[in-house]
């Protein structure tokens, strides 16, 4: 049954340098998409070195689509915030604070080809939507 793994992970992360672009649009749709399904996780983003606020055009792109990020704020990431985490998503950036074995849950780092904001945005919505559909697999097996 697909809640039966969510049971036990509860946390989330979505990391990267500055947390004002790619790493806030994941969050996003994560939280989307365990709201959807009515989920109990928690989902957490930060960067290493947070900037002053959210990319302005990522908060458009994502406005488009229907999803309002514009009250959201960058915010720093410590190791000991993730401590706990079940499963850590870099952004591509060199976030070398943070290495896989520092960890205690699952590390995967998503590279985006594009540079374009509404590339990247798509992108991310397609990675967020298998990576929850590789979990309920994985509770399938």
């Amino acid at each position: 049954m697909f809640l039966s793994l969510f049971d036990t992970m509860t946390k989330l992360a979505f990391v990267c340098v500055g947390n004002a672009g790619r790493s806030q649009m994941a969050t996003a749709f994560a939280e989307r998409k365990r709201d959807k399904l009515g989920l109990d996780i928690e989902i957490i983003t930060g960067g290493v070195d947070p900037a002053d606020s959210v990319h302005e055009e990522v908060i458009e792109a994502m406005q488009e689509i229907g999803i309002d990020i514009s009250d959201r704020t960058p915010r720093a990431i410590t190791p000991e915030d993730i401590e706990d985490v079940d499963h850590v998503v870099t952004m591509g950036c060199s976030v070398e604070q943070f290495r896989p074995d520092d960890w205690s849950g699952d590390s995967t780092t998503w590279e985006l080809s594009s540079s374009d904001t509404r590339d990247q945005r798509d992108e991310l919505d397609r990675r967020v939507k298998q990576f929850f559909d590789d979990l309920q697999q994985r509770d399938q097996v």
